[in-house]
């Protein structure tokens, strides 16, 4: 206890001393600002967030520094950047630490996402409903961005040897897995995911922490150089950038604000903002500071790049890791000052001590009960457990959450019980291994119940004080997340979805046509979109009612579905209008449109096939013939997402008014001008609807 109250007391003394030196700093004749640069390693992002509310909030120019932010472009090295002299600091990844083994002198000062959001997104249709799982990625499509080093070491820890997939290189597009161009792709869960959300893709994440491989993300770096030269600097900068970015997450939505007004508009507000929201459980500041890194982390990454032989064992880290605390920048006169103030501080604590420990005593026996009463009534299920597992503690609400009582759990595995029978013999070593190695994730898991349900809980844990003599126990509190996942998966459709045919409706289509958009712009070609109208709809509402022409609008859906691509998008506009969004048609307009024409064709005459339909209140199936007007755009990259719309809708109205049950093309919505010559086949791109 005695040592304890020194080291409070001493730590008081000391941030005492930094004042009176701040104070002193203060009335120094100003100086000029000295100039430095930091090279991200992406685009302006909120990923960067707290660089730009330091330079923002004045934070460099305190500590006089004039910092300039340099965002990355296709094929921007930070390495590279930092060690030619262009920059003096940099943001990279885990694989510094390959290049510190290569001989190159970089030192990581802070780290700033104590979880890397580098995950695997795979569409959801590689296996059956319920069954997919990382081992479905082999022999299909994945793109993979360069120094994904954690992702090779999650694939080979599962047994899956990068040749055993299909390498293709990687777009930074989520569009590609959208429309089914690639299986997989590596992604940022802060990023990516809002797009796929937006599109109503149906997706899974792998991540690499549940194989236990767990790395640091947005590493703040220097050199030797830098670190040598300029200790004062390189330490007023540190503390300057973790200020900024204790900012920046207490006021997400202001910075989001100063990115688009001053660094880019490159994506919306709600796009930053979701960035913004996802990357919470990754920095964790409610329970680590911003900066925190720890040796045994990096250890930890350190043996998972030597079981891909990229490192050897053992390797060090005291020179590749940066310590604050190692360097003093006080003179002697401050130091003296220190010594002095000390002294003074420990002959005041010694004349009150006995007072002290009297109260101290009091008040740990106040806090024993103050936390157990909050662990009992805690609206999260909670448990306290020990190495092995065992179970401890257990709350009221674990006992509501899981059905179990706290007699049957105590002294029990808790994995033997919570966790289902497919993830216990790879959950069981991994945990051990991080639990021991001072590490305790966070996460998502699917946990059982005692009547034998399956729920999702979210789960947050902490190590509590150590007790001399007893075992270390660990505190875990979970939520039940599945009925709040199930809502945010109904939202998600209703969103995005029409809800009589299940197609996606005007807001997704807009969005898909946008993303057409971009790929034509990347990759050139061609696209077409059509506008349909049913031509017999009102007289069937009219004699039968609507129930009955909600039955053909369902048909007239399933018979589109049969006439395109997976790639394509059929959606429903309103009432009895449809729209068809054709992707990736020919380089050549003529091709392209006689692409279209072919679908479209296909399109009239299914449409036109004979319906019956069938209600419950309805004696015999209703016979019902229906056909559409059609109206066509094709364009290219230099089209607009309106023009397109309102061109094909002209063209729809010119076919209705030209007789109905035929086709229309407009296609001045990208100038292209459609000669009525035959074309070569050669030349055509090829397209093949799914019948």
């Amino acid at each position: 206890m005695l040592h304890r109250n020194t080291s409070i007391c001493v730590r008081a003394l000391w941030y005492g001393l930094l004042c009176v030196c701040t104070f002193a700093h203060a009335n120094e004749p100003a100086q000029a600002l000295e100039s430095v640069t930091l090279q991200f390693k992406w685009s302006h992002a909120f990923q960067f967030a707290g660089y730009y509310a330091a330079l923002e909030q004045g934070y460099y120019r305190d500590v006089g520094l004039d910092v300039r932010l340099l965002e990355a472009a296709p094929g921007t090295d930070p390495l590279q950047t930092v060690l030619s002299g262009q920059a003096q600091y940099g943001v990279g990844t885990s694989s510094l630490l390959l290049a510190r083994a290569a001989g190159q002198p970089v030192v990581v000062l802070a780290v700033v996402f104590q979880h890397s959001p580098l995950v695997l997104v795979a569409r959801q249709d590689l296996a059956a409903p319920g069954t997919q799982g990382i081992h479905d990625l082999v022999g299909k499509r994945v793109m993979i961005e360069p120094q994904s080093d954690e992702l090779i070491a999650y694939l080979k820890q599962e047994g899956i040897q990068p040749e055993r997939l299909i390498d293709i290189p990687h777009t930074f597009a989520p569009h590609d897995l959208i429309v089914g161009r690639v299986d997989a792709m590596s992604a940022y869960v802060t990023n990516e995911l809002y797009y796929l959300d937006a599109s109503g893709l149906s997706y899974q994440v792998y991540t690499p922490r549940s194989a236990g491989i767990d790395f640091y993300g947005d590493n703040l770096f220097t050199t030797e150089q830098e670190l040598r030269e300029h200790p004062h600097r390189v330490r007023a900068f540190r503390e300057a950038s973790l200020r900024g970015w204790h900012y920046a997450m207490e006021h997400p939505e202001e910075i989001v604000d100063l990115i688009i007004a001053k660094y880019s508009q490159h994506h919306s507000r709600a796009f930053y903002l979701f960035e913004a929201e996802r990357m919470k459980p990754l920095l964790r500041t409610d329970l680590i500071e911003v900066g925190y890194m720890t040796r045994g982390r990096w250890q930890h990454i350190a043996a998972t790049y030597a079981d891909l032989e990229l490192l050897p064992r053992d390797y060090p880290l005291d020179d590749f890791l940066y310590t604050p605390d190692g360097q003093s920048d006080l003179t002697q006169l401050y130091s003296a000052l220190a010594l002095l103030l000390i002294v003074s501080g420990i002959t005041v604590y010694v004349a009150r001590i006995n007072q002290r420990l009297g109260l101290a005593l009091a008040e740990k026996t106040r806090s024993e009960e103050r936390h157990r009463i909050i662990f009992q009534t805690t609206a999260s299920a909670g448990m306290v457990w020990r190495e092995g597992f065992i179970v401890t503690d257990w709350n009221r609400q674990a006992e509501a959450v899981f059905g179990w009582k706290r007699e049957e759990v105590l002294g029990r595995c808790f994995i033997d019980f919570m966790v289902p029978m497919v993830d216990r013999e790879r959950l069981k070593p991994q945990l051990t291994r991080l639990v021991w190695e001072n590490f305790l994730p966070y996460g998502i898991n699917d946990n059982l119940t005692c009547d034998g349900r399956v729920i999702t809980c979210e789960w947050f844990n902490a190590w509590l004080p150590e007790r001399l003599g007893e075992p270390r126990e660990v505190v875990s509190l979970a939520n039940d997340i599945s009925e709040r996942q199930r809502l945010e998966a109904e939202i998600r459709q209703l969103a995005f979805f029409d809800p009589l045919t299940q197609l996606p409706n005007r807001r997704l289509l807009l969005d898909r046509l946008g993303c057409t958009l971009a790929a034509l712009r990347r990759e050139g070609g061609h696209g077409a979109l059509m506008f349909l109208d049913l031509d017999n709809f009102k007289p069937l509402n009219d004699a039968y009612g609507h129930a009955v022409g909600d039955v053909l609008l369902i048909e007239v859906a399933h018979r589109l579905a049969t006439c395109v691509r997976d790639m394509d998008t059929i959606a429903r506009f309103g009432g009895d209008e449809f729209v068809v969004l054709l992707g990736r048609l020919d380089d050549d307009a003529i091709c392209a449109a006689q692409q279209a024409q072919s679908v479209a064709e296909k399109i009239l005459t299914r449409l036109g096939e004979p319906y019956r339909l069938a209600q419950a209140n309805i004696a015999t199936a209703i016979e019902h013939h229906c056909t559409a007007s059609i109206g066509v755009v094709v364009f290219n990259d230099a089209a607009d997402e309106e023009e397109i719309l309102r061109r094909a809708d002209t063209a729809m109205y010119t076919a209705k008014n030209n007789g109905r049950n035929r086709i229309a093309f407009d296609s001045n919505a990208a100038n292209i001008t459609l000669p009525q010559s035959a074309v070569t086949p050669s030349k055509r791109r090829a397209y093949s609807p799914v019948i």
